[in-house]
């Protein structure tokens, strides 16, 4: 299994290989009993992923072990990740398709977020964070693409559960969407 922690935060993910697929999660709040409540959409996804990138509360390394068997998956700790302090880190950088992606778990406030972000991860081209379970894509004017997939499992206030696809190539994000997953999908 490859995760965040096995990472070498220079290499590039598929810079050369053409267009990088990423699948984008977080807040899976999953363990291995109850790996069977996450949306079969989530598992075909992640099966033609190049890469899984998990922003945190994964909650238990059975989800994290399942997203690897399927390709090479990169994740951050979350605030609910007690088990994985020592495996996961709290922020994680790697290049994929030549674009520079940040990880982060909490972002913080709403207010003064893409400031902060881009404050944060000079360097980044896309800052990926979860732990509002709330999906935001966001073009910042000055500073890097933010975004928060959602949660696949648990929507809270949300019509959807949600994930994220990035389709990256040439140190370009091609394309930024919400993915809606789940019964409640449309």
């Amino acid at each position: 299994m490859r995760t965040a922690e096995d990472a070498d935060v220079d290499a590039d993910d598929g810079a050369e290989a053409g267009a990088v697929g990423v699948l984008v999660v977080a807040d899976t709040h999953l363990d291995a009993d109850s790996l069977d409540r996450m949306p079969p959409e989530v598992w075909a996804l992640a099966d033609s992923a190049d890469v899984i990138l998990h922003a945190g509360d994964v909650v238990d390394q059975a989800v994290l072990d399942a997203l690897a068997a399927r390709t090479p998956t990169h994740a951050v700790l979350g605030n609910n990740d007690h088990g994985l302090v020592g495996t996961l880190p709290d922020t994680l950088e790697v290049v994929l398709g030549g674009v520079r992606v940040a990880m982060v778990h909490d972002s913080g406030p709403t207010a003064g977020r893409a400031r902060r972000m881009a404050r944060r991860f000079p360097d980044a081209d896309v800052v990926v964070f979860g732990h509002s379970h709330q999906p935001v894509v966001e073009a910042a004017e000055a500073g890097p693409l933010l975004l928060n997939p959602g949660s696949p499992t648990h929507r809270r206030r949300q019509p959807v559960h949600t994930v994220a696809w990035l389709d990256l190539a040439g140190g370009t994000v091609r394309r930024a969407d919400l993915v809606e997953v789940g019964p409640l999908s449309g």
